[in-house]
């Protein structure tokens, strides 16, 4: 129930021109499908922060070994370090691994970063985050992107409200006002014509504080009710103390589809660099580095449901 051949329609490699070429070629979006499938068959998708082939690899591999889909998410520091090379080796990693995966890019906060991301080829989907905005200008800004990631064929992610808090590769919002989304909220944002919906309800980036979470459900709930039969659910501010299994169940319960994975990757992939730099040689620092990531991921992918999935 909820696989991917189930929910997807059979891609065609031909392209077709006009409205109805590019609704087909939406519709089959690899991210699309994959998140599409985990909805309907309760369980989540690991998005996985990838800061280096390294950790593209470990994503690709903890996936084959699972068994299980999984997004390849680049922040936009990968393009603006390296331009297209990390994208181009996360699409081309997606497109030869045995299990479906697909490539996000995730905060994508300003529109010139927006408009250079679609524009290189290679990305299914981009977050289109103009949470850093006063209201008007983030619906505008919002309305405006959406529309051309769409004429690409890449969906698209947008933050309704205002998710708190500091994560490498994205904007701090740490200081600014909090603000949780509402339902009504939500279904503005589906008219941008968005596939995926990130929902402010108490979860922040990075560190949570001393009483740990205060996640507002009924608000989650309510907006579930409001515009999950049109767009996906994504959870931002997963921390690993806390979104394991049992907390991570409840949110997909609670209709979320798409997990983003950060923090224990790149902590992973830090621990064991520190404690063997200089002590083994470095083809073998790398491939501990990334069996550490693999690891962390086919966790996540245990507590989201999504192992034998794919």
């Amino acid at each position: 129930m909820g696989s991917i051949q189930e929910v997807a329609p059979q891609l065609t490699n031909g392209t077709t021109g006009g409205a109805n070429g590019m609704a087909l070629k939406l519709q089959n979006n690899r991210a699309k499908t994959i998140v599409d499938a985990a909805f309907k068959g309760k369980y989540g998708i690991a998005a996985v922060c990838c800061y280096n082939v390294e950790a593209i690899v470990a994503t690709v591999r903890a996936a084959e070994a699972k068994r299980s889909p999984a997004l390849i998410q680049l922040f936009p520091w990968s393009i603006e370090y390296a331009d297209g090379l990390l994208l181009h080796a996360a699409a081309e990693a997606a497109t030869n691994a045995s299990v479906p995966i697909g490539v996000h890019m995730d905060h994508a906060q300003s529109p010139d970063i927006i408009r250079r991301a679609a524009d290189l080829g290679g990305f299914d989907g981009i977050m289109v985050d103009m949470s850093h905005y006063e209201r008007e200008e983030n619906m505008r800004l919002s309305r405006e992107l959406v529309q051309y990631c769409n004429a690409r064929g890449i969906i698209t992610e947008c933050e309704p409200g205002r998710i708190n808090g500091c994560e490498d590769g994205i904007q701090d919002t740490e200081g600014m006002e909090e603000i949780l989304t509402t339902p009504e909220q939500a279904e503005e944002f589906v008219g941008l014509g968005i596939d995926w919906l990130a929902p402010a309800f108490g979860n922040v980036h990075g560190e949570y504080g001393p009483r740990g979470p205060q996640l507002d459900f009924p608000r989650l709930h309510s907006i579930a009710a409001q515009v999950g039969d049109r767009v996906r659910l994504v959870l931002h501010g997963a921390h690993e103390k806390y979104f394991q299994g049992e907390l991570i169940g409840k949110c997909i319960e609670a209709g979320m589809a798409k997990m983003n994975i950060n923090g224990p990757v790149a902590e992973a992939y830090c621990r064991v660099g520190a404690k063997l730099v200089g002590k083994v040689p470095l083809t073998k620092v790398i491939e501990e580095q990334t069996l550490a990531m693999q690891k962390v991921i086919e966790e996540n992918m245990d507590w989201l449901g999504s192992t034998g999935k794919a």
